[in-house]
Parts: structure tokens; sequence; C-alpha cells
């Protein structure tokens, strides 16, 4: 009995750490994804000031 409890709880402690490293990757793709549109409103920004 106690061997099946300790597997219960050993799966639950997985599905709890995978679930907060799909966080963090999702986390980490909106900050790629605002660096991006950063980068290009910087790249607007100078060849616009370029054209001026």
């Amino acid at each position: 009995m106690t061997s099946i409890t300790t597997k219960i709880a050993a799966a639950l402690c997985v599905m709890l750490a995978l679930s907060s490293c799909g966080n963090t990757i999702r986390g980490m793709g909106k900050d790629a994804a605002n660096t991006v549109d950063a980068t290009q409103n910087a790249g607007n920004r100078v060849g616009n000031a370029a054209a001026k």
C-alpha cells in the first residue's frame, strides 16, 4: 500500500514540475517576442530619423 502512495506522490511532483516548466517557457517566448518588437520599433525610428 505504501508503494502505491509513494508512486502517486512522485507522479504528482513530476506533473507539478513539468507545469512549472511550461509556464517558464511560455514566459520566455513572450519576452523574446517583446524584444523583437522593441528592436523593430527602434530600427524604424532610426530609419525615420535618417530619412529626415
